[in-house]
């Protein structure tokens, strides 16, 4: 009876509330989705529990249950082809990404090549970019009236150098925008590894090349692995760049299911390729952990050797040359978006015919709104993740709570788009229609990137001694009151650091919000989208433009709020 009566109290009811949330606006969803799948219409498990009319229906509607959608799925029909396109995809996304970031990584770790700081520095750069405007600067470069298109006609050659319409052309974009993902655990890998090992190899007299072949490459292997799963995840869940580029005749799975919702209302169809796409990326998530669970990969000792640089130029130089050309790609895509920003009109030529700031004043008339939207969604969103990050935080490190650890983990496994559909259709009638309102928005937003605020506000409250909530508590404060008054002033550098991330990453979002938000509640991105569909392509260069800015601008504040609280 005493632990009853304490979970309506304090603490206690605060736990409720927050289970209540993650059961509502994340459970529920993603079993009616599963539901739906069954179905081939939405089912509306609220209404169920509180109408019998409602139940009856939904009663009803499982008696003509049908498998018909998971058969559709291994029929080799359109489903099974969007399944393996997108698998074919990301494998092969993951492996160059691989095979690029090695070099890289090593001529960062273990060398002096020219320009290691100015590297360093820009390969950060496609972070910060949103995949669908990657896609669009793609588009601007090797489309038909592209300005390479236009070189390499000059210089002979015929059609388009790289047609960016096509899976290579997706595969490229992802490639050399989503391998930052990969590159720095890998950089880490090399500088952690024991260099002992290597110079005995070298004093055994093996060539440099056979020590990194045999010894310092083996080394780095597990955390390859690691780093392929991620990008294989993060590709294959990607929906910016094959919104934009994927041509009509080719099915990628994240394509499929938004053209099912969206055009056709085809609930089963959009329900069934939901419930793929999170069983892909629950399988990679649990591969990942399984290859690194209970396998000891260590190989440092005591206190690790000085690394000893190397100078050789014959090494050096080809590795700065590549790295650059790598580099370069993402700040070609950028400089091009920008370039078209200023363009009076660009056609198959080098350059623009001439430069305006038109589009400019355009955006801050006419697409004011959208740039507020995006903030003020952003803004709700922050809020919400806070309050939620400082108490499931709480109960994680101090009542070891691992269902709200797990239950935070949920949305890194499931894809933006699949999560919008499930909110769509369990939130599409009453008695919680939030469907096409700003309130779902926000949340979907926080669910989304609430991982991020938890992982840095956990970070924060393990360093926090629990006898100073005890001392307030022995002075006459609830737990609670302890929890907010003198808990939560003292986890501010954590939440400053997750703060400026979920705030960036919700002001990029781009599944939920092409998905999910109503035309009143339009952020940039989704005007960004919409100003590529209708071709106003100079508008939709100069809104992607404000867009990185503002990202920019709150990296740039993230990043002095981590080095000034230390962390």
């Amino acid at each position: 009876m005493r632990k009853i009566k304490s979970l309506f109290t304090g603490l206690g009811l605060v736990k409720l509330l927050i289970y209540g949330f993650f059961l509502l606006f994340l459970i529920i969803p993603l079993l009616s989705v599963f539901l739906v799948a069954f179905t081939n219409e939405p089912i509306n498990l609220f209404g169920s529990l509180i109408s019998l009319e409602q139940l009856q229906t939904t009663m009803n509607q499982f008696k003509n249950a049908t498998l018909d959608n998971f058969k559709s799925i291994f029929s080799y029909g359109h489903y099974f082809e969007g399944l393996i396109n997108s698998l074919k995809l990301s494998f092969i996304v993951s492996i160059w990404v691989l095979v690029i970031c090695i070099p890289i990584a090593f001529g960062i770790a273990r060398t002096n090549m020219p320009f290691k700081k100015t590297i360093s520095a820009l390969v950060t750069v496609p972070l910060v970019i949103p995949t669908f405007i990657s896609a669009y600067a793609f588009i601007i470069m090797f489309g038909r009236a592209g300005w390479v298109t236009y070189i390499y006609e000059k210089l002979g050659g015929e059609g388009m150098l790289i047609d960016p319409y096509s899976m290579t052309g997706i595969a490229i974009v992802q490639i050399f925008f989503f391998f930052p993902y990969a590159l720095w655990p890998m950089v880490a890998a090399f500088k952690v590894s024991d260099i002992s090992l290597e110079e005995a190899s070298r004093n055994m007299g093996a060539k440099g090349w056979l020590t990194f072949i045999t010894v310092t490459f083996p080394l780095v292997i597990p955390g390859m692995l690691s780093t392929a799963l991620v990008i294989f995840a993060v590709s294959f869940s990607d929906f910016g760049t094959p919104i934009i580029l994927a041509p009509s005749d080719l099915n990628l799975i994240v394509v499929d299911a938004y053209r099912e919702i969206s055009g056709f209302f085809n609930w089963g169809g959009a329900a069934i390729l939901t419930v793929i796409m999170i069983a892909v990326a629950g399988f990679v998530y649990w591969l990942q952990n399984y290859m690194l669970k209970g396998r000891d990969y260590g190989v440092v000792s005591g206190k690790p050797k000085q690394v000893k640089l190397i100078d050789h130029k014959a090494l050096t130089i080809p590795l700065s040359i590549f790295s650059g050309f790598v580099v370069i790609v993402p700040l070609l895509a950028m400089g091009t978006v920008i370039l078209q920003s200023f363009a009076t009109t660009w056609g198959k030529d080098p350059l623009p015919n001439g430069y305006t700031l038109d589009h400019y004043r355009t955006i801050f008339t006419s697409s004011l709104g959208n740039i507020q939207n995006s903030l003020i969604l952003a803004a709700g969103a922050l809020i919400l993740s806070v309050v939620l990050a400082i108490f499931v935080s709480y109960f994680v490190v101090r009542y070891r709570s691992t269902t709200l650890d797990f239950m935070t983990t949920i949305p890194l496994i499931v894809p933006g788009i699949a999560f919008g559909i499930a909110l769509i259709q369990t939130f599409n009638t009453a008695p919680l229609q939030l469907t096409g309102t700003a309130i779902i928005l926000i949340i979907a937003y926080t669910i989304r990137r609430l991982p991020y605020m938890v992982r840095s506000t956990v970070g924060t409250m393990k360093s926090i001694k629990q006898d100073i909530e005890e001392a307030a508590v022995n002075l006459g404060a609830s737990t609670l009151t302890a929890a907010i008054t003198v808990i939560g002033p003292l986890m501010l550098p954590g939440i400053a650091a997750g703060s400026i991330l979920v705030f960036v990453t919700v002001i990029k979002e781009t599944s939920i919000s092409i998905l999910m938000a109503p035309a009143e509640w339009a952020p940039m991105s989704l005007a960004i989208f919409q100003n590529v569909l209708r071709a106003e392509y100079y508008s939709a260069a100069a809104m992607s433009v404000v867009l990185v800015v503002m990202v920019l601008v709150l990296q740039a504040i993230a990043n002095r709020l981590s080095g000034r609280n230390g962390l």
